[in-house]
């Protein structure tokens, strides 16, 4: 097989088939997420997490990343899962939302996954209600399931704000 017959197959050279998505994955509370990898702009250990006074409380505060503020999402408490007591040993994965960066608060951060669209489901209506709302779909892996999930609905406060 030619180079350009395998860029063909593969899509771009990447090694990845070219209808696979590709997801950078973290847990939270043991349920492995994942989040569309064109949409990270960093991942980040532990950084020094500054409290924002009347913030929503999902709102953790705003940390200093290379000279620019980020506001520190604990992803947590957006889907109704038990809060941290703290966040120092929570790991961020920076992401941008309506021109301003978001670091989301997770408890580890795993591999990138290519994943084929094929094997993409429908959210199954056992998930628990929380994690549905800002979920776009599930993949089964062998001994898993990940929960993909949509960046934008997940950081969108407008709805609350009309409500």
């Amino acid at each position: 097989m030619t180079s350009q017959q395998q860029t063909e197959q593969t899509g771009h050279g990447t090694g990845f088939a070219a209808d696979a998505a590709e997801f950078v994955t973290f847990v939270i509370e043991g349920q492995l997420f994942g989040i569309p990898v064109l949409g990270v702009q960093d991942v980040l250990a532990a950084h020094k997490i500054t409290r924002i006074a009347l913030a929503p409380s999902e709102i953790a505060g705003s940390l200093n990343l290379r000279g620019r503020i980020v506001t520190a999402f604990d992803v947590r408490r957006r889907l109704g899962l038990q809060p941290r007591d703290c966040y120092e040993d929570s790991m961020s994965i920076v992401v941008e939302h309506s021109g301003e960066l978001y670091s989301l608060l997770v408890d580890s951060v795993g591999e990138v996954l290519a994943l084929s669209a094929d094997d993409y489901e429908k959210n199954p209506p056992t998930l628990a209600a929380g994690i549905r709302e800002y979920s776009s779909g599930i993949y089964r892996l062998d001994q898993r399931l990940l929960v993909v999930l949509d960046v934008d609905r997940l950081l969108d406060y407008e709805p609350a704000l009309v409500a």
